[in-house]
């Protein structure tokens, strides 16, 4: 009995404090587009780096973690080496990105890209990209998230229950206070996620009376764990680099990362996050140090994305392991608030106001906003219970997809010659590429979308050099 009280108490708290952050965020809201969605470009440095980092730290990150070095070995150590690559493109094009913002007013990626470029269709398919693609990143934190909730309240809340109050409460909050309420609710959760991991690091060391023991058993008991391609053969170098480049790029080229960036409040924060981004990418311990225990603790699980609750609840006390848990489902719950939120962005202003009714006020968008909030919950909902899939592979899926917006980014921040009808093409023949090779021929993801790179960059490259030089070029700054 105790233990089912506990378990309510730590799950109530951490649904209850975000929708008290949110209601004190509204009560400041100021009821323009611009505050709603990039909270009037005035974010501040601490907390425009916990709202960066939680949404950076997904279910993806923290459940997938753990079970794909359980499945595949040390491939997965390509984090470490990815969370500096996001932080150094943070700095690069982040910078560039808010440069642009302020000066002209962006609210969305689309915004950027037909100022540029001046080229509507080039519009449209950015917008396609961010609402196709975000799907299946937030069924990915829906399935992470309830899995969590279900366990550590040992089957009282049903999965679809769990998911039912995972989306209300991040609607809730969101209808109400917009991205101020999305970016303080991640102060919180990034906080849990930090505390979880500490916890987690020191648990699996008492575990096993440290670190070296730890592997000093693993290389006695199954070696092939500890090189690639792992014990399972399938996890290789070629997959070490292509995630390398697709996960850091795809989540910077994600609707939430340029909300964020737009967002800051000026540009010396661009200076000084990066280093921080890429200094608590010691958290990733956790995840590897509890994939590697498992594999001798726990070598016989069924299903991989287990992993993490199966440990802690069967080795840790209990209110250990459910800290460290909920920690989990606030990675997914601060990815997945981000992504509601931008979502709204994407279709309020890059569909509704630019196609459907460009003469609506501010008033009746945000309204508008709001009402796409709940219709995309919902249907991120339905596919959730109809159409489940394994995280690592719905976070490639989504990553490779806005993946290949890098492209046409370089072009129009560095490249004078680049055309509109050339980042069309691009676009065009990198998501070919990467749906062609991952469905029909069966690559990787991430493979997939590194080859689906490498194209598009061809392809902008060879029309952009043949075509005239745009007059929307002259307006770069």
């Amino acid at each position: 009995m105790q233990q089912y009280v506990i378990a309510i108490i730590v799950i109530g708290a951490s649904m209850f404090i975000p929708l008290w952050i949110g209601s004190k965020a509204g009560e400041r809201e100021e009821r323009t587009l611009s505050d709603f969605f990039v909270q009037s470009r005035r974010m501040n440095a601490i907390v425009l780096f916990f709202t960066v980092q939680a949404t950076w730290w997904s279910a993806f990150a923290f459940l997938g973690a753990s079970s794909n070095y359980y499945q595949n070995g040390p491939v997965y150590w390509t984090t470490l080496a990815w969370d500096v690559l996001f932080g150094l493109l943070f700095y690069l094009l982040g910078k560039r990105i808010w440069f642009y913002g302020k000066e002209r007013g962006y609210l969305t990626a689309t915004d950027f890209f037909l100022d540029l470029y001046g080229f509507k269709p080039l519009g449209l398919l950015v917008t396609l990209i961010m609402m196709i693609f975000t799907i299946p990143y937030f069924e990915l934190q829906i399935t992470g998230g309830t899995y969590l909730i279900e366990v550590i309240s040992a089957g009282l809340i049903p999965r679809q229950m769990g998911a039912f109050l995972f989306t209300s409460v991040i609607v809730i909050y969101v209808w109400t206070g917009g991205l101020r309420a999305v970016a303080w609710a991640d102060v919180f959760y990034e906080s849990l996620i930090i505390i979880s991991s500490i916890l987690g690091v020191l648990f699996v060391m008492r575990q096993h009376q440290g670190i070296t023991p730890l592997f000093s058993e693993l290389s006695r008991v199954l070696p092939e764990a500890l090189t690639m391609p792992g014990h399972n053969q399938t996890a290789g170098p070629n997959l070490w680099v292509s995630m390398f480049f697709i996960v850091p790029i795809g989540a910077l080229m994600a609707p939430p990362l340029w909300t964020r960036m737009y967002a800051a409040r000026e540009e010396k924060v661009f200076d000084r996050l990066p280093f921080f981004l890429a200094l608590i990418s010691i958290l990733n311990l956790a995840p590897m140090l509890v994939g590697n225990s498992g594999l001798l603790l726990l070598p016989d699980l069924a299903m991989a994305d287990a992993l993490l609750p199966q440990y802690v609840l069967r080795y840790a006390p209990y209110f250990m392991a459910y800290v460290i848990l909920i920690g989990g489902a606030a990675a997914a719950m601060s990815t997945a608030n981000s992504q509601i939120h931008s979502i709204s962005a994407t279709y309020t202003i890059d569909i509704h106001r630019r196609y459907l009714r460009p003469d609506m006020n501010e008033r009746g968008l945000i309204t508008t906003g709001r009402i796409v909030i709940v219709l995309f919950a919902l249907l991120s909902y339905l596919s959730y219970l109809y159409f489940p899939g394994v995280i690592i592979q719905l976070g490639l899926l989504a990553l490779s997809g806005t993946s290949q917006l890098l492209i046409p980014v370089c072009g129009a921040l560095f490249w004078n010659r680049s055309h509109g009808v050339g980042a069309f093409s691009g676009l065009l023949t990198g998501l070919t590429l990467v749906i062609g090779l991952h469905y029909q021929l069966g690559f990787e993801t991430s493979d997939a979308a590194l080859i689906g790179l490498a194209g598009n960059a061809f392809v902008f490259f060879a029309v952009s050099r043949f075509l005239p030089l745009q007059k929307t070029n002259a307006n770069r700054i």
